[in-house]
């Protein structure tokens, strides 16, 4: 069997000869905009077979759900009515929307599912990009804002407070998907695995035979052949958020996917960010407002369980743990 290869957080699998009583089942899926693998390892190659497929069968099952490019998807329902009444959804939709307003408020509102207007005007939305006009920007931005979208935990309804708000669920669906993915395979009783969502989100459960963790490598931001950490995780996540994934470059500056709510305009001064969190939903969650917000707001606001790396677009400041 091929190696998993994953371009953005490189992860070196050293499969030790060790393993000689266990066995190791893979698998692939292009769901959710992205590419999901899933590398596991056990007793029983049947089962944990049949394991990976249903944890990649989970991720298709939240794409239905997730989605706003599918016109059926629950989010997409949400986006068309919900500023002409209140929607029903089901429960688990509305807890993860209740988990997104809370991280907006949080983050001092740069994290926010709101900022669907401004990606579609900078051409992030099915595109790579492109410079939209200033007029373009300020009538997206008057449509951003978390505060705009009205949840009901009695009825469990969502309600948009007027019209041409739109949830993007970009910085957060992957997360979710990843953890859910996971919850799929403990049930399973798989005990080492590792996924990985786009290579941009991954889950360390266990340890692969005869090692203390899986070793992720976090890429260097300014040179793809080269890698500027080495981690090892153990039933923990890492997601990075990083200026080299979707951007274009115009006016002589590099315009990355990455949007700040609050202005309006991709962040700039940071070139990548990697949260190791006990959950996915929350490295994931939480990377973009520390790439928005910086080193210093994120020392003083990140959570004690966090650990942080940042890459600064300095050329004096090297990549570098958040101490």
């Amino acid at each position: 069997m091929k190696h998993l290869v994953l371009p953005l957080l490189f992860v070196g699998l050293l499969w030790p000869a060790g393993a000689a009583n266990l066995v190791r089942a893979e698998g692939t899926a292009d769901t959710m905009g992205s590419s999901f693998s899933v590398v596991a390892w056990g007793e029983d190659g049947g089962r944990l077979q049949s394991a990976v497929a249903a944890a990649l069968d989970e991720a298709r099952r939240l794409d239905a759900m997730l989605s706003n490019y599918r016109e059926t998807s629950e989010w997409s329902r949400v986006n068309r009515l919900a500023a002409s009444e209140p929607v029903l959804v089901s429960d688990e939709l509305f807890q993860l929307l209740a988990a997104c307003s809370e991280y907006s408020r949080a983050s001092e509102g740069t994290f926010d599912i709101t900022v669907g207007p401004l990606m579609k005007v900078w051409g992030f939305y099915r595109g790579t990009g492109h410079f939209p006009h200033r007029a373009e920007i300020r009538g997206a931005l008057g449509h951003v804002g978390y505060q705009k979208v009205v949840l009901d935990p009695k009825a469990r309804t969502v309600r948009f407070t007027e019209d041409g708000v739109e949830l993007d669920p970009g910085g957060i669906g992957k997360g979710y998907a990843v953890d859910r993915m996971i919850a799929v395979l403990k049930e399973s009783g798989v005990k080492s695995a590792l996924v990985s969502a786009g290579s941009s989100s991954i889950y360390a459960l266990g340890t692969p035979p005869n090692e203390r963790g899986w070793k992720v490598a976090i890429k260097d931001p300014r040179d793809a052949t080269r890698s500027a950490a080495t981690v090892t995780l153990t039933d923990e996540s890492i997601s990075t958020s990083g200026n080299y994934e979707k951007f274009f470059v115009a006016e002589g500056k590099t315009w990355s996917h990455i949007m700040d709510p609050r202005t309006g305009y991709p962040a700039m001064g940071t070139l990548s960010v990697s949260v190791i969190a006990p959950e996915t939903i929350d490295s994931e969650a939480w990377a973009k407002p520390y790439f928005i917000q910086g080193r210093e707001w994120t020392a003083r606001n990140k959570h004690k369980d966090f650990r942080v790396f940042f890459c600064e677009d300095k050329a004096e400041s090297p990549c570098a743990w958040l101490q």
